[in-house]
């Protein structure tokens, strides 16, 4: 399963604060490309969007959790369901807002003749996991085709944002960056895989540890290339530090 987790920003809404439908489109044809892409290990483009229902506005601030699965296989094509829920990071509420069904077509069809992949048994991710999947564009690298490091960066504090967030399920905001290491080059046209965990929190502030992976789409090959310690503090509503909930080890962020 292909799941991207992003945040909703005002220019990417309208008047009214509600997201546009074409800007949820983009990040719904994205993951659809992932995760033909990644299931069969080929180019793919997208053919034709069968049916897309808009059930509920996305507001500006909330979370949009967009995941991708495989509903069908053809010779050449594939079926894939794109789910978009919106999730509010303050009470944790969640609801699907959007979802459609994008046909992607092998780039490579009349010269592969190989047949793709069965469609794969699924296993459900927690709700609360933040697994976020990017894709490296040509302007988000320097001339050697490697991506930046600020956009890296920038990649991850958001992801350490939504980890805090969910946890203290109030506004937080960036104290201090630590141990950001840079192991290898992210290549243009490579997705990008970045995970957190919660490590710690103090009175108001919360560790996060994030790592960020390269993935080649064509090999499968996959490595560590960033990680990171990213402290975030809980405020309240005069933006005033505030105590955040009690780390539990049992749960996973």
């Amino acid at each position: 399963m292909v799941r991207l987790i992003d945040l909703v920003f005002p220019d990417q809404t309208n008047h009214q604060g509600n997201m546009f439908g074409g800007a949820a489109l983009a990040m719904m044809d994205k993951v659809a490309f992932l995760t033909a892409a990644r299931f069969a290990r080929r180019g793919f483009v997208t053919a034709a969007v069968e049916r897309t229902d808009f059930k509920a506005p996305v507001l500006v601030g909330e979370l949009v959790d967009i995941t991708g699965t495989i509903r069908s296989v053809g010779r050449s094509s594939l079926a894939v369901r794109v789910d978009l829920i919106a999730e509010n990071l303050l009470d944790g509420t969640r609801r699907l807002t959007t979802n459609g069904e994008f046909t992607m077509v092998a780039t490579d069809r009349k010269t592969n003749k190989k047949p793709l992949p069965p469609v794969p048994d699924y296993q459900q991710e927690p709700a609360n996991r933040t697994r976020n999947v990017e894709l490296v564009f040509p302007g988000d690298t320097d001339h050697r085709g490697f991506l930046f490091g600020g956009h890296a960066l920038q990649l991850m504090e958001k992801a350490a944002f939504v980890a805090a967030s969910r946890h203290a399920r109030c506004s937080v905001v960036m104290a201090a960056l630590k141990e950001i290491s840079f192991t290898t080059n992210i290549h243009v046209g490579e997705m990008i895989e970045i995970t957190t965990k919660l490590k710690r929190v103090g009175r108001s502030s919360m560790r996060i540890a994030v790592q960020l992976f390269a993935e080649d789409l064509t090999t499968g090959q996959r490595r560590k290339a960033t990680t990171g310690e990213f402290v975030m503090v809980a405020l309240d509503d005069d933006g005033r530090p505030t105590p955040a909930p009690p780390f539990d080890m049992g749960l996973e962020t």
